[in-house]
């Protein structure tokens, strides 16, 4: 792992974070001393039947060592957006590290039922998913490319090749890959990298309440892996951010647990998370190198 000081300096951006990946991302940046903006339509305790808020998620990142600043976001909604990256330029001037986290789950992902059962309000997925990576990602790039550097990172996860959930939930996951190949492309001469990480089970307040409730309503592939905290991807990006050769894989997917093993990062608690491509498939892109 990095020093406890090793992001000192550094300005990052991580949506959706006010529980679950987005969250965990946040405060293991913070604690390698980043100054994190956390984004998300939770305010107050309440507003979502889960626990969690930006501004506990900022404080959380203080509490870590580093700088946590709360905006309430939502990323549906381009002219908030716009303002969050207003707000940036006036702070810092500048942006290390973006995280594309944000998604929007429909309350019936994991219910039976086909796509033509489901109602096309789940197209929200797309939106807060798909479409809300490109506008955060084209924000990003005007603060990046001039300052000719900095790290846009998009999570995905296996559903990007293997039936996951449903129709737009797969379709959106295996887009923000193809997106990232593609920003790359356009940023590589700017030494701006864009990849997309994997993110296999992991152990968010939405995966705990879920496993409490309907485990048998899941796959076995996804009930048989061995779940990560919310903070290791997080670790995971921290190494890359400080990584002196990340344009070498800028346009990839790579598995976070790859990724982890590759630059020695345990999860938490020790464990070294197992990589589920064996079972769950590969990555479709590789760097653009």
């Amino acid at each position: 792992m990095p020093d406890a000081h090793a992001l000192a300096g550094k300005v990052a951006l991580v949506t959706g974070a006010s529980r679950g990946i987005g969250k965990g991302i946040a405060i293991a940046l913070a604690r390698q001393g980043a100054t994190v903006y956390v984004t998300g339509r939770s305010v107050t305790e309440g507003d979502y039947y889960l626990p969690g808020t930006v501004g506990q998620t900022a404080d959380d990142c203080d509490a870590a060592g580093g700088k946590g600043v709360a905006v309430a976001c939502d990323h549906a909604d381009d002219a908030q957006v716009e303002a969050l990256f207003a707000q940036l330029r006036r702070d810092h001037g500048r942006l290390d590290i973006l995280v594309n986290n944000a998604f929007l789950l429909s309350d019936d992902l994991i219910e039976p039922g086909s796509f033509w059962e489901k109602p096309l309000s789940n197209l929200e997925m797309w939106d807060v998913g798909v479409r809300s990576n490109f506008i955060a990602a084209w924000h990003a790039a005007q603060i990046m490319v001039p300052q000719k550097s900095g790290l846009i990172v998009a999570i995905s996860g296996y559903a990007a090749t293997t039936y996951t959930y449903g129709v737009i939930f797969g379709t959106s996951k295996t887009a923000v890959g193809r997106m990232s190949r593609d920003m790359a492309v356009e940023l590589k001469p700017h030494s701006v990298a864009a990849l997309t990480l994997w993110q296999g089970l992991t152990m968010t307040e939405k995966a705990k309440d879920n496993f409490a409730r309907m485990a048998d309503k899941m796959t076995a592939s996804i009930t048989s892996q061995q779940g990560s905290s919310t903070e290791h991807p997080g670790r995971v990006i921290a190494a890359l951010a400080l990584d002196p050769a990340i344009m070498s894989r800028s346009g990839g997917e790579f598995i976070t647990a790859e990724l982890a093993q590759d630059y020695g990062i345990a999860d938490v608690d020790g464990a070294m998370i197992p990589s589920a491509r064996a079972t769950r498939g590969s990555p479709i892109w590789q760097p653009i190198a």
